[in-house]
């Protein structure tokens, strides 16, 4: 059994992949001795990982674990914790949102805001491209659909460090708590300005099936289920799109004749955005699954209230499902990658994330032809992989 250390050391949050490609050499499924007696199990390739992120038999919601686990006020209020009937109503409230038609109008807004961004990258010369760049296009972007001041994004970068790291000992569940609980007051602050007022945006549309003639049918939104959801699309509709971004760019610079190329065929960026998803997606593994009944993944038994992680990154890397994993390709087509998962609970915001993706790193390119690190990449440093999410903690370069 693997310790739970395995997943949260600094080799590994560095280079995941190598010990990966490890693991899966001895198979595709490994049972990790996690923190307070919770047994995982920890899948590694592709074939099983996608198959197990639309298992019915395997569940979102904590309340099936065989082991105690606190409730959690933020992520077990959402649909990230969540089963269908549930999932699926809250999950159609929102979708309306991002659908791709919805998404492609918000194009010509973040290009401009992209625009204003690269405008101060260049008169600086030289900054951190996470948070000069990265950090504030999506946050602005995500802000403005859902109605709530971008000036508050420090805020929201607090709240978000501290929720989307599992809480492994008693004073980590007490910041956790603690960050649920000031979202959820801030959040209480700006509904009650939009029932005053409501607006063109997300929050107030919301709001109206909250309270309105939608709050009689058994669709409504609880106003628990308003808080975490509002909360929950804050912090996923900026981070993952920081860390696509991040990761990214790092991935090009690394891979000179595949940023040489992308330069020269712009046409191509749609397939490598797609390809730097895979590559090193801004999601390391998705939110854990806990299966229903006594089962097997690949052949592993699995018991009843087990929880079972599948590892995003690690299925990216898998030779068995792609030519050359380890190379970074932008003209790789198909690429059926999980970046965003799979089944049910596949990424809400995935047409706004490629979107926002496309045009960050289409336009840095071509704004910055001589785009360099201003550091060494052995001096880069990525966030604890304890967090599910991947990424840098910060990407200086020269322009």
């Amino acid at each position: 059994m693997l310790p739970h250390e395995f997943v949260f050391d600094r080799t590994f949050t560095e280079d995941p992949y190598a010990a990966y490609a490890e693991l899966r050499a001895k198979g595709p499924v490994h049972p990790i001795d996690f923190p307070r007696g919770t047994t995982a199990f920890l899948v590694v390739d592709h074939e099983h990982g996608r198959a197990a992120l639309s298992d019915p038999r395997l569940s979102k919601d904590s309340a099936h674990s065989s082991v105690p686990v606190d409730g959690d006020m933020f992520f077990g209020g959402t649909m990230l914790g969540m089963d269908p009937p549930d999932h699926t109503r809250l999950r159609g409230l929102v979708a309306k949102a991002f659908t791709g038609r919805r998404v492609e109008a918000l194009r010509p807004r973040v290009e401009e805001i992209t625009a204003a961004l690269l405008d101060k990258l260049a008169a600086a010369g030289e900054a951190d491209l996470i948070e000069a760049f990265a950090v504030p296009l999506p946050i602005q972007v995500i802000c403005e659909l859902l109605g709530v001041p971008a000036s508050d994004r420090d805020r929201f970068r607090e709240w978000t460090a501290v929720l989307t790291v599992p809480a492994r000992t008693a004073e980590a569940r007490e910041r956790r708590r603690d960050a649920a609980l000031a979202f959820h007051h801030y959040l209480t602050g700006v509904f009650a300005e939009r029932r005053a007022r409501p607006q063109d945006d997300l929050i107030s549309g919301l709001i109206d099936a909250r309270d309105g003639a939608a709050a009689l049918t058994e669709a409504a939104l609880t106003e628990t289920e308003l808080l975490n959801t509002i909360a929950l699309l804050l912090v996923a509709g900026h981070e993952t799109t920081v860390n696509l971004i991040g990761n990214g760019v790092l991935a090009l610079l690394q891979a000179p004749d595949q940023l040489e190329l992308l330069r020269k065929r712009p046409e191509l960026l749609p397939a490598a955005i797609e390809e730097l998803l895979r590559y090193d997606g801004p999601v390391e593994r998705a939110s854990q699954r806990i299966a229903l009944e006594d089962m097997e993944i690949a052949g592993t038994p699995i018991p009843k209230g087990a929880w079972i992680h599948v590892s995003l990154g690690a299925a990216g890397r898998d030779p068995g499902a792609f030519d050359g994993p380890d190379d970074l390709d932008v003209t790789r087509t198909p690429n059926r990658h999980v970046a965003f998962g799979h089944g049910l609970h596949f990424c809400l915001g995935a047409p706004l994330a490629r979107l926002e993706g496309q045009i960050a790193i289409g336009g840095l390119l071509d704004r910055f032809p001589d785009l360099a690190l201003a550091v060494p990449a052995t001096d880069l440093r990525h966030h604890p992989t304890g967090s599910i999410v991947r990424g840098l903690v910060s990407l200086p370069v020269r322009v």
